[in-house]
């Protein structure tokens, strides 16, 4: 009883000293404000309204019906196509986000050493087919499965095949262009951050690392550089998970919808056929719902992995 009654006494004192510090900041507080009711009305509000609706039948003409777990029933034991949707969205983020990630990286550390005017110019150049909102119409014009296609025309002409290959439509070939075309504009937000991240650290750490016994660039990486750029890796990171598991709009833009014998199906494009074409709302609520969570446990896990760099 009398732990009890000293947890009771400590959460109270606690409460006070919080209320005191709220008291006293309360300025800071309201400039806070705007930004955490745009933030709870349109990012928390939504998700828990989604996690709600996945327990229920809702085609948006009529109110929503409770049916429990039926919508994770069907998602894992009657969808075959979402089981593959997974198997290759986990591909797809596997093998993109890393790669993306490490790429972008990579680029900001050699851009980093370059001059100034160097610098601005390859990061413009870089930068840039991240920016480019028909990038994927781009890439159908060079994989066009006709001879005028930009690849097939020049295989055609260097004697290399005897008829257009017809690379959108050819399982074989699909997942591998799809790759390409995330892995070239994976150079976004993440690349900038890095490249910002490299720019704020002071060389005096570099020269204090020197007289501690660092011997090479890569050392000074590993145990100087990556630990103070914590903040960026772990921004980069999310920026990248967020980019690997929402793979959807290039698929389709690519190869249309669906793909050939549902080879690129991924999360992304399951939800967009359930919400935005069939509008079963609670069926789609239930796959964001997952892709979430998957989101979710894929960011504890490379938050874990960051906090290991330089040890």
């Amino acid at each position: 009883m009398s732990n009890f009654n000293n947890f009771k006494k400590r959460v109270k004192n606690d409460l006070r000293y919080n209320m005191k510090l709220m008291k006293k900041h309360r300025i800071h507080y309201l400039f806070l404000l705007p930004y955490t009711l745009i933030f709870i009305m349109f990012t928390v509000l939504p998700v828990v309204i989604s996690i709600y609706l996945s327990f229920t039948n809702f085609n948006i003409l009529e109110k929503p019906r409770f049916i429990g777990l039926q919508n994770y029933f069907k998602l894992f034991l009657n969808d075959s196509i979402f089981i593959k949707a997974v198997a290759n969205t986990l591909m797809f983020a596997l093998v993109t986000g890393p790669i993306g990630y490490l790429i972008a990286l990579l680029m900001g550390w050699i851009i980093n050493e370059l001059s100034r005017k160097q610098r601005v110019f390859m990061t413009v150049i870089l930068y840039a087919p991240s920016l480019v909102g028909g990038m994927a119409a781009i890439w159908s014009i060079i994989f066009s499965s006709d001879a005028q296609g930009l690849l097939n025309s020049l295989l055609l002409r260097f004697g290399l095949i005897s008829s257009p290959i017809l690379f959108l439509k050819d399982t074989d070939y699909i997942i591998p262009i799809v790759i390409i075309v995330v892995l070239w504009g994976s150079l976004g937000t993440q690349f900038l951050s890095f490249i910002a991240g490299f720019q704020g650290i002071d060389r005096q750490y570099y020269e204090a690392g020197a007289i501690d016994g660092i011997k090479n660039r890569w050392q000074e990486l590993w145990f100087i550089t990556l630990p103070l750029m914590k903040p960026q890796l772990l921004f980069g990171a999310v920026i990248s998970i967020a980019g690997s598991f929402g793979i959807g709009d290039a698929v389709t833009n690519l190869t249309g919808y669906p793909s050939k014998d549902y080879v690129a199906q991924t999360i992304m494009n399951h939800l967009q056929d359930y919400g935005g074409i069939r509008y079963e709302m609670g069926y789609a609520s239930a796959i964001a719902t997952v892709l979430f969570l998957i989101m979710i446990l894929s960011n504890q896990l490379v938050h874990k992995l960051l906090n290991r760099v330089g040890d």
